[in-house]
């Protein structure tokens, strides 16, 4: 086994690993070669956990998606026969995307490029950033060997972002955005060249030919990893959110507010506690006028779900801060907060003067959601809950609250019995 192969088998939890020897078992049966790439090479190596498996492959990326799918009982959640690239959403949670090698040519900044095939090399050349261009294979003939053409780990060690090519930024005025989210979100550095690189670009305002949705799309992922704030901060120094609305500049960004909301996302929610959006873009706007709030939301092109749900936010919000403050038993707390949206309790932590509704909903995190989460499917059906069934539910609400409710056992404390000193050895630790 090669070390990058012992590295990536470190760095991947078990549903991950079950997506790459499904993968790994489709090449080989097809007899096509096929690498980890991307972002999920760009975490392994830099020590962080990998959050979305990136394969690349030869053949039919999104027939090869859809076997991949079936295969381990995913679901295909995207398709783009252009770029030939599918996303996954599998088993565990885990996210997955596959596409092909290839190469891409624009005949403008931000145009529909030519697709053609390629080799492994030549797609990580035409990437955005060198720290993305890496690529582990994970086929049968090569397995663990690691193609570097750009020389990305060296930018990962030095902690600096560096573009691929000199038209990164006019092939794909998009990467502008990404590179802001990239240097708030790793903490990294911009190389001279690449620096240069952007500020022609800007001056040539390429980013003008970036759909909105797109800054959307770098918000979304900067929000998930907890360094929207800072982006925010890079993007209007250099008058990026008009894309958004003229009005979002300055202190109408609210600053103040998106930081209270990003410290009390990481002080009381528990790591890998997703959601989140909706809370971020309510604060984002709150100094907003209802008419540059509505521009806002329109140009990050909201799904049908995140309208219907931002619409029912506020009435949410209150019925989950009155609920907290009259609640006084630990399973009315679970039951208030078990099934709440991240966004409900950001959003009553974040506005909420009551200390005692802070005060539970901080409890329900630290004690009474693990204590809830140790209750097995074992005990429900000992206690005659059916699997699949409305009263397995019930059961296992019911055992739930008998054990947040039940008192703590009384500790009893046994004082030592005082310990007899001879009178001997006292009288010679006195001399």
């Amino acid at each position: 086994m090669s070390d990058y192969l012992f590295l990536l088998d470190n760095h991947l939890d078990a549903g991950q690993n079950r997506a790459v020897a499904g993968i790994q078992r489709l090449a080989t049966a097809a007899g096509m070669n096929v690498w980890l790439t991307g972002g999920a090479m760009r975490d392994m190596l830099r020590g962080a956990p990998i959050r979305d498996l990136d394969f690349t492959v030869e053949r039919d990326a999104v027939t090869t998606g859809r076997a991949l799918a079936a295969e381990i009982g995913g679901t295909v959640l995207a398709e783009d026969p252009l770029h030939r690239w599918v996303e996954l959403l599998l088993p565990d949670g885990i996210t997955a995307s596959v596409s092909n090698a290839r190469t891409e040519k624009y005949a403008k900044p931000g145009a529909t490029p030519e697709i053609s095939p390629a080799t492994i090399h030549a797609d990580l050349s035409r990437r955005d950033f060198t720290i993305n261009a890496i690529a582990l294979s994970l086929g049968r003939g090569s397995r663990g060997l690691l193609v570097d053409p750009a020389n990305g780990q060296a930018d990962l060690l030095s902690r600096e972002l560096r573009t691929c090519s000199s038209f990164a930024f006019l092939d794909d005025p998009a990467r502008i955005y990404r590179l802001f989210r990239f240097q708030h979100v790793l903490g990294f550095t911009l190389h001279p060249r690449t620096q240069s690189q952007l500020e022609n670009a800007l001056l040539e305002e390429y980013q003008s030919a970036a759909a909105s949705w797109v800054l959307g799309k770098e918000l979304r992922t900067a929000v998930r990893e907890g360094q929207a704030a800072a982006m925010l901060a890079g993007l209007d120094s250099h008058g990026l959110l008009k894309v958004l609305s003229g009005a979002l500049t300055g202190s109408k960004l609210n600053p103040a507010g998106l930081e209270k909301l990003g410290k009390l996302a990481q002080s009381v929610l528990p790591s890998g506690f997703e959601g989140g959006w909706l809370a971020f873009v309510h604060v984002l706007t709150e100094k907003l006028t209802a008419r540059d709030r509505a521009e806002v939301v329109r140009n990050l092109e909201f799904t049908p779900d995140e309208l219907a749900a931002a619409k029912k936010l506020d009435s949410q919000v209150g019925k989950l801060e009155e609920s907290l403050k009259v609640t006084t038993r630990p399973s009315q707390v679970w039951e208030a907060l078990h099934l709440a949206t991240a966004d409900e309790v950001l959003l009553v932590l974040y506005g909420s003067q009551v200390r005692v509704v802070q005060d539970r909903i901080r409890a329900y995190y630290e004690k009474y959601l693990p204590l809830a989460q140790e209750v097995t499917d074992d005990e429900v059906v000992a206690a005659g809950g059916k699997p699949g069934t409305a009263k397995f539910d019930k059961v296992r609400r019911s055992l739930i609250i008998s054990r947040l409710n039940a008192r703590p056992r009384k500790i009893e404390i046994v004082e030592p019995e005082p310990v007899q000193v001879a009178a001997a050895v006292v009288g010679r630790g006195r001399r």
